[in-house]
């Protein structure tokens, strides 16, 4: 699954922080697997004091590892991926971004599980920029960052591009994604764009039987993503 959660924050109910929410979604689909974007850590609209990774970890009964992209009101904001299976190792790394345009720091969580006996894969999520030259660039980075790795990879994430642009056509070209005619998730209500995507490395391990969009409307701005994966 992937999913932008939007710090746990329903879009109709005003500041109010809604946690179980959205592991009420996570736990309806059972994934194995959870790449989130937009989670908060200690800050003070969504209750300091408030890890909404390890929250969100413990309502799901699944681990969690967490990468900060931004100070933001006193903690942490930044994405999050969530594993049934241990996590093995985990790593975190930061996007770039242009100082002649601008933007907001980007960052990628990654973590290295096994998902059956001596079968070792990476997850990662991701939420790229809004402008284009740097979701450009913060996709070559990934993309170059982990093409040295041996491990089959899947990647998830909030891209803020839809499927003819430029960032997804490059990834693309380095990645399987799940679905090429992919349903919309965004916004909620009459979803008109897919900007949500989960890819994963052209090696052979992986294929992808369904890719859904889950509707539901209240706990987020985003509709969730949920993929069904097989391997050899």
């Amino acid at each position: 699954m992937t999913y932008n959660i939007h710090h746990c924050n329903p879009p109709s109910a005003g500041t109010k922080i809604d946690v179980e929410a959205i592991a009420r979604v996570i736990r309806s689909e059972k994934p194995d697997l959870v790449a989130l974007q937009e989670v908060d850590v200690n800050t003070e609209r969504s209750g300091k004091g408030v890890n909404q990774a390890k929250e969100l970890a413990r309502l799901t009964g699944m681990n969690c590892y967490f990468s900060k992209a931004i100070d933001h009101q006193g903690g942490d904001y930044g994405v999050a991926v969530l594993s049934r299976f241990p996590i093995l190792d985990s790593t975190r790394f930061d996007l770039p971004v242009d100082p002649a345009i601008g933007g907001e720091p980007r960052t990628i969580a990654a973590i290295t599980v096994e998902i059956a006996k001596g079968k070792k894969i990476i997850f990662a999520s991701t939420h790229l920029d809004l402008k284009e030259p740097n979701r450009v660039s913060q996709s070559e980075r990934i993309v170059k960052h982990f093409e040295k790795s041996g491990l089959p990879m899947i990647l998830g994430g909030d891209f803020n591009a839809q499927a003819d642009s430029k960032v997804m056509q490059y990834l693309d070209r380095n990645f399987t994604r799940s679905c090429q005619e992919c349903s919309p998730t965004i916004p909620v209500k009459n979803p008109n764009r897919a900007i949500d995507f989960i890819l994963y490395k052209p090696d052979g391990t992986f294929t992808s039987p369904s890719t859904r969009v889950i509707d539901e409307q209240y706990a987020s701005d985003h509709l969730p993503v949920v993929v069904e994966l097989t391997t050899k």
